[in-house]
């Protein structure tokens, strides 16, 4: 208890340092952040320049892992995964630490994997090595939805993607007014994955929504209180989706893309309102084998564990590294930057029901994802 009362006054000075309130974050319906992560760079890196990926501070009482490439805006790698794996091991290892947080350098806290090293990587035959990259990532997500010590993600800047991944599964979930979060996948030819089917299924209704300062140890007063005096109470603008719930629930609970987007086109007709129009052309512009894809993924995820959902997501993924729609969605959102996307299939009713099956099957050869659910009890 000691060593937890130690750690909490000193993450409250950890907060302090990041020098801003705390508040809900934002949920951006646009791609601006990840449509500016830079090609990755090709040649050799040291170990030193691998070492600094994911940098380290702290004392004795606690941990802070802090991602580092913020050219990218701290997008993820098999490097980091790997290193964050056994950072995070030997720190739940080690008794005299009370507890462990994550952060990201610059402008953002993670945009997510590296989505575009994925691509040069797939377009180079190494295959092998963009399995390493995913399986390690949701490997690493497991540790955090399993892990015995609190944790704390401050999330100050780009959420995307994998990074609300590393993220969602913390004890704490701590926005700034800088936050930006979002889970853009279906705008690159991917699925939600990271975990993504687990949180987002077993969110109330059918909104995406951030909630911060649920404590799951058996003291949550310590570390609670010490960050009370850093929040504020944030009163939504009028522009909010907070505002729209019953309109997303009224549209978003159809069972099919094709329902949902004509329950949100009749809403446009009769409201006219802003969000309707903008999240009708944000689904548009989406791959609509994707589309179809992750619906089924946070429907089937309601009825799953973690490590359910995130053995199914490796399926997913490796199935979407053989499709078209990857690869084009990279390079018209993140490579080219022609925002001209050529979908395969191309319109919402040229998806097979045939086709929506293949993405959840385990390809010829391949094996599941291995997890370590004997020794570390996944979340239902």
């Amino acid at each position: 208890m000691k060593g937890l009362k130690v750690a909490a006054g000193l993450l409250a000075r950890l907060v302090e340092a990041e020098g801003r309130s705390f508040a809900p974050a934002r949920y951006h319906d646009s791609f601006r952040g990840i449509c500016s992560l830079a090609s990755s760079i090709s040649k050799p890196i040291d170990d030193d320049d691998l070492q600094s990926q994911v940098l380290v501070e702290g004392k004795a009482q606690f941990r802070t892992a802090i991602l580092n490439r913020p050219s990218v805006l701290n997008a993820l790698n098999l490097n980091m995964g790997s290193r964050l794996n056994n950072l995070y091991t030997s720190w739940e290892d080690d008794p005299d630490i009370g507890f462990v947080a994550m952060k990201g350098s610059g402008r953002a806290f993670c945009a997510g994997g590296d989505m575009v090293a994925v691509y040069h990587l797939l377009n180079q035959g190494k295959r092998e090595a963009c399995k390493d990259f995913f399986a390690t990532l949701y490997q690493f997500i497991y540790l955090l939805g399993t892990y015995l010590k609190p944790q704390v993600a401050l999330l100050n800047g780009v959420t995307m993607g994998g990074g609300a991944g590393v993220s969602i599964p913390s004890t704490f979930r701590l926005a700034t007014e800088r936050t930006i979060f979002a889970t853009p996948e279906t705008l690159l030819g991917f699925h939600p994955d990271a975990g993504a089917s687990f949180y987002l299924s077993h969110l109330p209704g059918h909104l995406v929504e951030e909630r911060l300062g649920n404590l799951i140890t058996d003291d949550p007063s310590v570390i609670e209180t010490s960050l009370e005096e850093y929040g504020d109470l944030v009163h939504p603008d009028s522009t909010s989706v907070i505002h729209r719930i019953e309109a997303v629930d009224k549209c978003f609970s159809h069972d099919t893309v094709e329902e949902i987007i004509d329950a949100l086109e009749t809403e446009a007709s009769k409201t006219n309102d802003p969000w309707c129009n903008s999240t009708l052309r944000r689904l548009n512009e989406c791959s609509p084998l994707s589309l179809k894809v992750s619906l089924r993924s946070i429907r089937d995820g309601r009825l799953q564990t973690l490590d359910q959902c995130l053995v199914r997501e490796y399926r997913m993924s490796l199935q979407g590294m053989a499709q078209q729609d990857l690869r084009e969605g990279v390079r018209a959102r993140l490579v080219d930057k022609d925002l001209a996307p050529k979908w395969n299939p191309p319109r919402l009713g040229l998806v097979t029901e045939g086709m929506v099956d293949q993405y959840f099957s385990l390809l010829d050869g391949e094996r599941d994802l291995e997890l370590p659910i004997q020794q570390r009890e996944a979340f239902t």
